[in-house]
């Protein structure tokens, strides 16, 4: 049986945050499905169509990650990948919080399906989409915290 995780998120953008985590993740599963959602909740920068198409570059040379859209229940979306983890990153306590509420609610729609969390490496625990967001519209040097793609988007979006 292959050990399929999602990973769900926004990526909006994608960071090297993010990317680390993947990667990471790749030495305990055999597969990682990068879930882009919407998120209605939130004014994304990038459509979602761009976003994919930023993680699709970022993760290109890694040959057991697929990228998707995000459109129904993150459990939901698990099953019909037959992935029995969804994974999520804490970055901090203020994180654990909500992720916990998140990992309950998963678990009592589709107890089948476990949540793992990962911390991201040391270079990466302050990193957040919205921070790259806030350097970008303010013009600052972007290159150590996003894949060189994702830059060239941020910065001519913040032209």
């Amino acid at each position: 049986m292959s050990r399929i995780a999602v990973y769900p998120g926004t990526f909006d953008p994608i960071t090297n945050g993010h990317l680390d985590l993947i990667k990471r993740a790749l030495k305990i599963f055999d597969k990682i499905i990068v879930a882009v959602a919407e998120n209605t909740q939130k004014k994304p920068l990038f459509p979602i169509e761009q976003r994919i198409h930023l993680v699709e570059t970022v993760v290109s040379g890694h040959s057991f990650v697929d990228v998707c859209k995000l459109d129904k229940l993150v459990v939901e979306l698990a099953k019909e990948h037959s992935a029995n983890v969804i994974l999520r990153g804490l970055r901090a306590v203020s994180d654990f919080e909500y992720e916990v509420q998140l990992a309950g609610i998963n678990r009592s729609m589709e107890p089948s399906i476990e949540s793992v969390f990962m911390s991201p490496a040391d270079d990466f625990a302050f990193l957040s989409s919205s921070i790259v967001k806030d350097i970008a519209r303010h013009r600052g040097k972007l290159g150590n915290y996003v894949h060189p793609e994702v830059e060239k988007c941020l910065i001519q979006k913040f032209k």
